[in-house]
């Protein structure tokens, strides 16, 4: 198995998701930009929590219904994956245009993103009697460097 970390592809231009949220027939407010210009650029995985907290800072009277709202528009759409990786909170995934998989720090909950490969990964025989495998998540759990760091 290969394993590589790489900065991934980002979420598309605030103007880009404007224009596909009104083809779409779907309302476009301050609000939901706010949103777009918060994710644009991020290669991090934000949870929707921290969103909500920043996209609040900018406009103190957004709700966190609109930001979980606009979050699953976006997933509906293919711009972001939703993930739930184990930390109690869903995070924000805003790279789509790779298969890949997960390193998360059991410290701190930082998600980062990691390209294996997994093309020889194989569910025994004996497991996979009336299953069939649609799709593979595999998490790396472990600590950061700076948590790591922490500890020396």
């Amino acid at each position: 198995m290969t394993l590589i970390v790489d900065k991934l592809l980002a979420v598309r231009d605030v103007d880009e998701l404007t224009a596909e949220f009104r083809e779409r027939g779907l309302r476009v407010t301050p609000q939901r930009q706010a949103i777009f210009r918060l994710l644009q650029g991020v290669d991090t995985h934000p949870t929707v929590e921290s969103l909500y907290e920043a996209a609040r800072a900018e406009m103190p009277t957004i709700s966190r219904r609109t930001v979980y709202q606009t979050v699953h528009d976006l997933e509906a759409m293919g711009e972001v994956h939703l993930l739930d990786v184990g930390t109690g909170t869903i995070r924000v995934d805003p790279n789509v245009e790779h298969a890949h998989h997960h390193l998360v720090c059991s410290s701190c909950g930082a998600v980062r993103d990691v390209l294996i490969d997994v093309a020889d990964l194989r569910v025994p025989t004996r497991y996979r009697y009336d299953f069939q495998v649609e799709a593979v998540e595999v998490v790396f759990r472990g600590r950061c460097e700076t948590c790591a760091a922490a500890t020396l």
